[in-house]
């Protein structure tokens, strides 16, 4: 059970930036509140022996503020917060979050895009990259508190989950999937 026990306004962020941007369009002077983000990297993880892909669920809090449940279906992925390769912050995401050691050589890289584009405007690169039994090491779960649930999606059920309001799912992981389904 979630319980939120206060909502503070005012406060210094640790992962977010809020500014007023201040601009001129077309000669009129226009504002806008924008957050400076870090960017990120994306994961879709296709399980071969399972013929699967490996999703986590996890809370999140904003989420949770709309729909008073807060647990989202996502692909693996991480914030770019280090001096480090696109590639290897991917692959040590799948490490964490999911459990599995996989070689740079193996992430293919898809696209890049950008989320949330009202408000901030984050840039994503989406990953792919094939995985067997084998290549699992440990239970994954994520770092620290992240509290992450390992979860495996049959290819055959993951068109019909797409459309399924009742599951909170990324943009990101939407896409993957319509690569998917659509790169075949």
């Amino acid at each position: 059970m979630i319980k939120i026990e206060n909502i503070t306004e005012n406060f210094k962020p640790k992962f977010v930036k809020p500014k007023l941007l201040k601009f001129t369009i077309d000669d009129k002077r226009r504002t806008w509140e924008v957050l400076e983000v870090y960017d990120s990297v994306a994961i879709l993880i296709y399980h071969e022996s399972k013929d699967a892909f490996i999703l986590v669920k996890q809370f999140r809090p904003a989420v949770y503020l709309k729909n008073q449940d807060g647990y989202t279906y996502e692909l693996c992925a991480g914030i770019v917060d280090k001096e480090a390769s696109l590639k290897q912050i991917a692959k040590e995401e799948i490490f964490e979050e999911c459990g599995y050691e996989v070689e740079l050589s193996q992430i293919e890289r898809i696209t890049e895009f950008y989320t949330s584009v009202g408000f901030a405007g984050g840039k994503q690169t989406l990953y792919y990259v094939k995985v067997d039994q084998h290549q699992k090491v440990n239970s994954g779960g994520g770092i620290d508190d992240e509290n992450i649930e390992v979860i495996y999606l049959s290819v055959n059920e993951a068109e019909k989950f797409m459309f399924d309001e009742t599951k909170a799912k990324t943009p990101g992981l939407m896409f993957a999937f319509e690569w998917w389904f659509n790169k075949l």
